[in-house]
Order: C-alpha cells, then structure tokens, then sequence
C-alpha cells in the first residue's frame, strides 16, 4: 500500500507538549489481560513521563472474528488491574459501542472530550506491522503520536514494505521532539515488551501447564472462578 505524504495542511498541532495534558492508550482484545501488557505499558509510561494510561479493551477487532471470553468478563479482567495500579483507567467506549472496533473512531471521540490533550496511542510491533491497512490510518496518526512496544530481537531491517515506507516518513527517534508536536509521529520505546502473549496464556490454561507468574493473581482468581478458556 502506498504512503500518502503528510501535506502542510494535515490538522497536526505543534503546541509545545508541555502545554498540554498527555494521556496513553493501550487497546487489544484484552483475552485476558497479562503481565506483558502490564509491565511494559507502564515502563512506557514511565519513559514517555505520562501520568494516566487508559486501557481499551475492543469489542471485536477488525482483523478477529470473535473472543474467547465475553466483553464483560474482559472489561472486568482488566478493572481488577486498575483497582491495584493507578496508572491505569479501564476505558470501556469501544465495548459499549457493540460494533467493530475502529482506532479512529475512538480517537476522534477522545479529541472531542478532551480537547487539549497529548496523546500516546501505544501498539506492539504486531500491529505496526498491518497498521496501513488499519481504517483510515492517515487520520489516525492526525490524532496521536504512535508509540511501539517491539519484542526481543526485532529486526526493522525485515518489515514488510509498507511499514518500512511508513517508517520513513513518520519515525522519530528523539522523544523530546516527539513531545514537541502533539500528533504526527512513530517513535519505538527503549524498552521491549516481554515476550508473552494472550494466545500463550490460553493454550496453558486449556492443557493445564499455565505459570501463574504470566498474570495478575486477581486476574488468575477470575479466570479460575469463571472457568475461562478451559
């Protein structure tokens, strides 16, 4: 896919970040939530200098059919990890919304409310990966600055194409400069997200071989009182 270049006219604040509030998101299916996302969101956060991290749970991404546990048990699985950090704040818009769940849409929603605000949109290398086919993409980085979380060895050398091309055209690598516009830029944190995933988590529970030390004990308790992914 090609790579539209970003006119003088694209509606990127250059507001000094200073002037304005600054929030992180963290989206995902959340199924469920784990240590990975917990500790690296936070050294993002804490490397990125903000004080609230929202955590959005989707009902149903776009490039997912369905999940394994329902909106609600999810929604609660990850309040039960904001009830012991304050750093993060569940934000349940695109569960309430019962449709496909578009970034866009939720950004455009978040500019709405909190018109003054800085925001970090946090990805794992993943989704950086298919982020131009992503529904109206180009808006997307109008609204926020993308923050990745890659994994342990990754190479930018083997990217496909499209996100190489991506990467020229938005990749900033020094965070003060970043922090300088309030919208327009891809910049890879320090630090790399550990390497667990959802799908790992769930094979454990349903052969019995689970390390508990890959979840949140609340979380592990729901999980067990609710039978999930058995």
């Amino acid at each position: 896919m090609g790579i539209t270049t970003a006119s003088t006219t694209d509606p990127q604040k250059t507001s000094t970040g200073s002037q304005l509030k600054t929030i992180g998101i963290l989206g995902g299916t959340f199924d469920p939530i784990h240590n990975g996302h917990i500790d690296s969101a936070k050294q993002a956060a804490s490397w990125l200098g903000i004080k609230q991290l929202m955590l959005m749970p989707c009902h149903i991404a776009p490039h997912k059919n369905y999940t394994n546990a329902s909106s609600q048990q999810r929604a609660a699985m990850v309040q039960l990890v904001c009830n012991k950090e304050s750093l993060f704040e569940l934000d349940d818009r695109e569960l309430r919304r019962q449709e496909t769940s578009f970034t866009v849409k939720s950004l455009k929603e978040i500019e709405n409310q909190q018109p003054d605000t800085q925001i970090f949109f946090l990805m794992g290398l993943d989704s950086l990966l298919t982020f131009t086919s992503w529904y109206q993409w180009q808006d997307i980085l109008k609204l926020c600055h993308i923050v990745v979380i890659a994994r342990p060895g990754y190479d930018t050398n083997k990217l496909n194409s499209e996100t190489q091309a991506l990467l020229k055209q938005y990749q900033e690598d020094d965070l003060n400069q970043v922090k300088a516009r309030n919208s327009g830029c891809i910049i890879f944190t320090p630090n790399h997200l550990s390497d667990i995933s959802s799908t790992q988590i769930r094979h454990q529970i349903a052969n019995k071989t689970l390390n508990k030390d890959l979840l949140p004990a609340s979380v592990l308790y729901f999980i067990n009182k609710y039978q999930l992914y058995r």
